[in-house]
């Protein structure tokens, strides 16, 4: 699952870490590669992102094997990630002149033993894969469209939603033509919901009659726990599993899990 939006600061990365937090709870076996050079994901998952680390950069560019820079999350068993740290922020430049450039994702992921159906790789397969994107359609975000097979968009319930958002479409479109046929977008959710305003209420409704049965009922609230999680090192599914955005999460996992693969 591609998580992707090129508006930033509408809760992708956070939801990405999250719903594959809520996803691993629920007894999934789940990886996220960060794209971003910022390395929030890896942040949020308490992962090693300083310079050097084995990183996503090592398997883009360097060609190194997914398996030798992904790592498993400490205070969450069956969930793995692998880091971005600011080298991948060159990695835009760097790729330009490599042949299929589009194409280095979807290898090292498909190369990985444990990613493929059930009957090819046995039961230890991975069941998600998710891919946070820079928030821009640049290479990167590129190389994971070519990726997925399915892309889950993050819209925060607020006025400028659904500006951008056309762009975003038309690019996977492209890609649907060109490159990656199978690209569905399977699962929207709204984020940073506020049910006390007739806005947030105006947006979800635009939202589902545009998209239907691809937004999730769940919508995530507005919350400083969920804020609060990454500077612990944690998601806010370990740091306050109690609270109204970690249950919200939980429940958008279910959701996504109950749903299956696309046809």
């Amino acid at each position: 699952m591609v998580v992707a939006n090129q508006k930033g600061g509408v809760g992708k990365t956070t939801s990405t870490v999250n719903v594959a937090a809520g996803l691993a709870q629920l007894g999934q076996k789940v990886l996220v590669i960060d794209l971003d050079p910022q390395g929030n994901a890896s942040t949020a998952l308490g992962v090693e992102h300083h310079r050097g680390t084995p990183s996503t950069y090592d398997m883009l560019v360097e060609g190194e094997p997914l398996a030798d820079v992904m790592t498993e999350c400490t205070d969450l068993p069956g969930l793995w990630a692998v880091p971005a740290t600011i080298d991948l922020a060159g990695a835009e430049i760097e790729l330009v002149s490599v042949v299929a450039r589009e194409q280095r994702l979807v290898r090292a992921i498909t190369a990985h033993p444990l990613v493929g159906t059930a009957a090819d790789v046995g039961e230890d397969r991975f069941d998600y894969v998710f891919v946070d994107c820079p928030p821009s359609l640049g290479l990167l975000t590129l190389n994971a469209l070519v990726a997925g097979r399915e892309m889950f968009i993050p819209i925060q319930a607020e006025y400028y939603a659904l500006e951008g958002l056309g762009q975003l479409l038309e690019t996977v479109e492209m890609v649907r033509q060109h490159l990656n046929p199978q690209l569905v977008v399977s699962t929207i959710l709204l984020t940073m919901y506020d049910a006390r305003t007739r806005l947030a209420a105006g947006v979800a409704e635009e939202v589902r009659s545009h998209f239907g049965d691809q937004v999730l009922k769940t919508a995530v609230p507005r919350s400083v726990r969920v804020s609060e999680a990454p500077s612990y090192g944690q998601t806010v599914m370990t740091y306050d599993p109690a609270s109204a955005g970690a249950l919200s999460y939980l429940e958008a996992a279910r959701e996504i899990a109950s749903k299956g693969a696309p046809a």
